[in-house]
């Protein structure tokens, strides 16, 4: 029998810690209104048997239907170990190094009906699931060819329902589809955007595009600040992959199809990127809001750092704490495992810890609450400390006092229920 006092201390940590209710997600996903989804694609969500269950749907398929060819830019997993569809797809971009221009037109609304290896040079392809474990391909392929029948074509669509069954499709562990849509205006034209993607668990992207590719503006440079942001359990997929299509659909015949680019008309190329990066910023911490067992968002902002990269770093680290996400879900403002974190990492410049300040600043508006100033602890409100991290979204605010520059990065807590899903994952 153990002593008295460890039995209090073990009876004290049991009665603290409890499990609590995953927060609702139900108003992360709600209809859109089909003028929100961009001309010239049409996409279905399909079982193909890829799925045990019937009923979950575990193909999608995204088609563009233009008169002109679409054009693809990517960026993939920098992982040594790059999954077979990641591979598949960097190669069929670099054959033209890098903007790959997907389908003919006319052709491509024929593509249903033609065998898939007739496509097999303009098709990107994307999957997740257990690593090591082969897909029925089989199966995939049949799928796919499904579609050309005109009893299964008539699943092709361009409505919002078209494309929650296409974002359906590839969810695992998701617990709602992740699609989002807008439109912006530019010199007058409209613009539209649709985007989805997928993702709980192994999340901490670092992606880039393909060697030897150039970087494509839309897609490195925003990613930087969005996709390549995020972290649920700092680990890295061997899938991940961004991809962006653009066909032109919207341009009618008599008009000229412009470029947005920054030396012909920088105020267009800023508007589009600003637009761009807000919305890939959206579809990244859906994958964190997400996160497998996550009940907090968690924005993590380092300012007064030498360079972009170093204040990235920091977030990152922090972001990927076991102990800072722990005491997050604890809802323990212990914040000297945040300090512990922000010195862990080298930077271009020397830390100096008598310059460093961190702080929790609520989502509501209120004011920030100091909790270590130019180094030296500041006597924490805890009521108000508990009230801060007790909220589902919150901010940990880091200052360096070493420069200018500074980063975000968005993750979530660990909870008990991370553990149990990842602990029977393949059972």
């Amino acid at each position: 029998m153990p002593p008295p006092r460890l039995f209090a201390q073990v009876k004290r940590f049991a009665s603290t810690i409890v499990s609590k209710p995953m927060p609702s997600k139900t108003h992360l996903h709600a209809p859109l209104p089909d003028s929100l989804f961009p001309k010239g694609y049409v996409l279905t969500g399909i079982h193909s048997g890829i799925k045990k269950k019937p009923e979950l749907l575990d193909l999608a398929v995204i088609l563009s239907t233009a008169n002109g060819p679409a054009t693809a830019a990517a960026c993939f997993t920098r992982n040594a170990f790059k999954a077979a569809p990641v591979v598949v797809s960097q190669e069929v971009l670099q054959r033209s190094g890098g903007g790959r221009r997907m389908g003919n037109g006319a052709r491509d609304r024929r593509a249903p009906r033609a065998p898939p290896s007739a496509l097999v040079h303009e098709t990107l392809v994307m999957s997740t699931g257990v690593i090591g474990q082969t897909l029925p391909i089989e199966k995939i392929i049949a799928g796919i060819s499904s579609q050309a029948t005109a009893a299964s074509a008539r699943n092709l669509g361009s409505t919002f329902e078209a494309w929650e069954r296409a974002a359906r499709a590839f969810m695992t562990t998701d617990t709602f589809p992740k699609l989002r849509a807008r439109s912006f205006t530019i010199n007058g034209k409209e613009y539209r955007l649709a985007g989805m993607d997928k993702g709980a668990g192994m999340i901490h992207p670092n992606m880039g595009p393909p060697a030897p590719a150039p970087p494509a503006v839309g897609v490195d440079l925003r990613g930087r600040w969005s996709f390549n942001s995020i972290s649920v359990d700092g680990d890295m997929s061997t899938n991940d992959t961004i991809v962006v299509l653009a066909n032109g659909a919207a341009i009618s015949d008599s008009e000229i199809q412009e470029e947005i680019d920054e030396e012909h008309d920088k105020t267009a190329y800023e508007t589009f990127r600003d637009e761009l990066t807000a919305f890939a910023t959206e579809l990244a911490q859906l994958v964190v809001r997400d996160g497998e067992g996550a009940t907090k968002f968690v924005t993590v902002s380092v300012e007064g750092a030498p360079t972009y990269e170093d204040a990235h770093k920091v977030a990152s680290r922090i972001s990927t704490s076991a102990l800072v996400k722990t005491a997050l879900f604890g809802e323990d403002a212990n914040w000297g495992r945040i300090l512990a974190a922000t010195g862990s990492i080298p930077l271009s410049a020397p830390l100096d810890p008598t310059r460093v300040s961190v702080s929790f600043v609520p989502v509501d508006g209120s004011s920030p609450l100091p909790l270590l100033v130019n180094g030296e602890p500041e006597k924490v409100d805890e009521v108000r400390a508990k009230e801060i991290v007790s909220a589902e979204d919150l901010e940990i605010k880091v200052e360096l006092g070493l420069g200018k520059e500074s980063a975000k990065y968005w993750t979530c807590d660990f909870s008990y229920e991370y553990v149990k899903i990842n602990g029977d994952y393949r059972t």
